[in-house]
């Protein structure tokens, strides 16, 4: 597992090997993502729900994502994007400044980010992933805690991870608007995003 673009590209990554039920994004999938992203990634605020290893909040630094948030409960997720972080800090000098925060909070019990903790993105996020363990129903439930939630930017996109078995809701109450499912293997991305309405 490896950065694939920008200040630290081909930098290899720590990975969970068989501990903590942890699975990474592949590096294929996170490479064709990246490139669906574009631009959209340069300066932008992010927001890395269920971390993991950090991989996808590490990919936006270092192509020039103003700020990331790795936010999951798991202690050995908390610990791989940690170790991940501090690896990548040479080339990205994110760590211990306002770019970058890794927060323990456990998502299955809603989805509250106080202002405080939102690292000079108080109007909102501009992407917000999500890659929860597959099979759970919790892509679900985060998804429609953002659609109630004041975390989105104007025009925010927010995009889900989970099997390509999974069926993902197209239709939410308040902001979210589906606009597109890409497979790449055994894994689905579902793109949306946020009205405003909220």
């Amino acid at each position: 597992m490896r950065i694939i673009s920008g200040q630290s590209r081909g930098r290899k990554l720590f990975t969970p090997g068989n501990t903590g039920g942890i699975r990474p994004t592949s590096d294929r999938s996170r490479e064709a993502l990246f490139s669906i992203l574009g631009q959209r990634v340069s300066r932008a605020c992010i927001l890395d729900l269920y971390c993991g290893t950090g991989a996808l909040g590490l990919e936006a630094l270092s192509r020039g994502a103003k700020v990331v948030l790795f936010i999951d409960n798991g202690r050995p997720a908390l610990e791989l994007s940690r170790k991940n972080l501090a690896l990548c800090n040479q080339r990205l000098k994110a760590v211990n400044t306002s770019r970058s925060r890794i927060i323990k909070h456990d998502l299955r019990r809603g989805l509250s980010l106080p202002q405080e903790m939102r690292q000079n993105c108080t109007t909102g996020f501009d992407i917000i992933f999500l890659d929860p363990p597959y099979g759970k129903g919790l892509a679900e439930k985060t998804l429609n805690d953002i659609d109630k939630s004041d975390l989105c930017a104007s025009g925010c996109m927010v995009i889900a991870e989970e099997s390509r078995e999974a069926d993902l809701p197209h239709n939410f109450s308040v902001q979210l608007i589906f606009h597109d499912k890409r497979c790449y293997g055994a894994t689905c991305f579902w793109f949306y995003t946020c009205s405003g309405d909220e």
